[in-house]
């Protein structure tokens, strides 16, 4: 692992915690507590709207992977602004990740994937050295994003993926969890906010729910999303009885 800890700096003052981010349960939760890492594949689950973006970008950002989207090391990524979260947002890092964040610039190995700006990297990127051969520009969005995630999850690094589920089939986010349980196997640490049930059963993961409560360890089986899902699929109109007029 190269993450062991996330927390907001001391000299941030609790003042400004009124406003937004840290306005967000999560984002508070996070600046009062802090978040410990303790498995290779963290993965942050929870609804639109409750943080968990803003955590998962801020975490990028402190590890110097580009905070739009991209690999670390890229040469023009620690000149770009910082979020408000990621101002204040300090890792404390294992000796691996304290090597290889102090090594250079082409030593570094991890990605993020940044949800608002996914497609349009995958686009752009193809090709282009350092990244992915796959032209993905003729591909499906979902057979972008596996193609993507093949070439860049595939050594050893850190990695934080913002909703990678979009786009993907059931079929191919059960090949995204393949990847991330045999990557976290393998050496590498990846930190994934999402909302896709499938995703969360990353086998051996650590699940931190997301939600007005604010950050909470989990199980799989005991989240919202999953209970939710469950009960949607084995009675679809016991939802839509509330939101469709028949």
């Amino acid at each position: 692992m190269f993450v062991r800890r996330a927390r907001v700096r001391e000299a941030h003052h609790p003042e400004s915690w009124r406003s937004w981010p840290f306005s967000v349960p999560c984002v508070r939760d996070v600046a009062e507590n802090g978040v410990t890492f303790t498995k290779p594949v963290t993965m942050l689950v929870g609804e639109n709207g409750s943080g968990k973006s803003t955590l998962v970008e801020a975490i990028a950002e402190g590890f110097g992977l580009d905070s739009h989207g991209g690999k670390a090391g890229r040469k023009y990524a620690s000149s770009r602004p910082k979020t408000p979260l990621g101002e204040v947002l300090e890792l404390e890092t294992t000796s691996a990740g304290a090597k290889m964040r102090a090594g250079s610039r082409t030593g570094k190995r991890g990605f993020f994937l940044r949800a608002e700006t996914a497609f349009e990297m995958i686009r752009n990127l193809a090709g282009a050295p350092g990244y992915w051969d796959a032209d993905t520009v003729r591909m499906s969005h979902g057979e972008g994003f596996l193609a993507v995630f093949h070439q860049m999850l595939g050594a050893r690094g850190f990695y934080v993926l913002d909703e990678p589920e979009a786009g993907l089939s059931f079929s191919a986010c059960l090949r995204l969890v393949a990847l991330l349980h045999e990557i976290g196997e393998s050496g590498a640490q990846v930190i994934c906010a999402t909302h896709s049930p499938i995703l969360a059963g990353v086998p051996g993961a650590d699940v931190l729910e997301v939600g007005e409560h604010g950050l909470r360890r989990t199980t799989w089986s005991d989240l919202d999303q999953v209970d939710h899902w469950a009960r949607y699929l084995a009675n679809p109109d016991a939802y839509l009885c509330h939101i469709v007029d028949r």
